[in-house]
């Protein structure tokens, strides 16, 4: 296994996005594009969990270093938030059915890590500007809405509230990537967004707001070390 990990740059004219189109989640920004190289590798302990709670821990390397493949410009979004909105070339095409169920695989394990974390935190938030200020259920909430949304690309039509028993959120989260799953196979493209950038961004997304909660926690020190399985 190399240590090496290939990585995007996307720039904004005033913040940029690092990610790894490999490992869908693990994606960073920040107000320079050293920055954000710097904020991806300092959460790579963090996303670690993520992939072996996929399995592929093997593939994590403990000390990775990053090849930088590809660099795109970004959008107002991307130098408002500093986050990716954009698809790099590598994921405009259909992937292989191992890339698929691979990515697939490492969306799972981002929902699994994000339960985990808001089944630990305090109801309450620490207060500040990351995230607007909300609280677990808030965020919790947050997440769904923008999952229901996406997943009308796909072609799901997903009742608003299913998030709010386990069997709907199950149910959700099955269809939606059973749906991915269907569109990668027919090649087909959803709207707006290419398939690989709406599975990378909502794991982008869950990851985000867990990891938000693990620093904004009232009851931890904001090391992460109440996120570990």
């Amino acid at each position: 296994m190399t240590n090496d990990i290939g990585i995007v740059i996307e720039r904004g004219k005033k913040k940029s996005a690092a990610y790894a189109p490999a490992w869908p989640g693990w994606s960073r920004g920040a107000s320079s594009v050293e920055g954000a190289i710097e904020r991806l590798a300092a959460y790579g302990d963090r996303y670690r969990e993520v992939a072996a709670l996929a399995g592929l821990a093997h593939e994590f390397p403990l000390a990775p270093t990053f090849d930088i493949i590809e660099e795109v410009p970004g959008t107002g979004s991307t130098s408002f938030w500093g986050i990716s909105f954009v698809a790099s070339s590598s994921e405009q095409g259909q992937m292989s059915e191992a890339e698929c169920e691979r990515k697939l695989s490492l969306l799972s394990a981002c929902w699994t890590y994000f339960d985990h974390v808001a089944g630990k935190v305090s109801l309450e938030l620490k207060k500040g500007p990351r995230g607007g200020g909300r609280d677990r259920d808030q965020i919790l909430n947050h997440i769904f809405a923008n999952e229901r949304d996406w997943s009308r690309m796909v072609g799901l039509d997903v009742a608003e509230g299913a998030h709010l028993t386990v069997k709907g959120l199950a149910a959700h989260r099955d269809a939606y990537v059973q749906a991915i799953r269907e569109y990668n196979t027919a090649g087909k493209s959803p709207r707006t967004w290419r398939l690989q950038f709406l599975l990378r961004h909502t794991a982008f997304h869950v990851m985000d707001h867990a990891w938000e909660m693990v620093d904004k926690d009232l009851t931890s020190d904001g090391s992460g070390k109440e996120a570990k399985f």
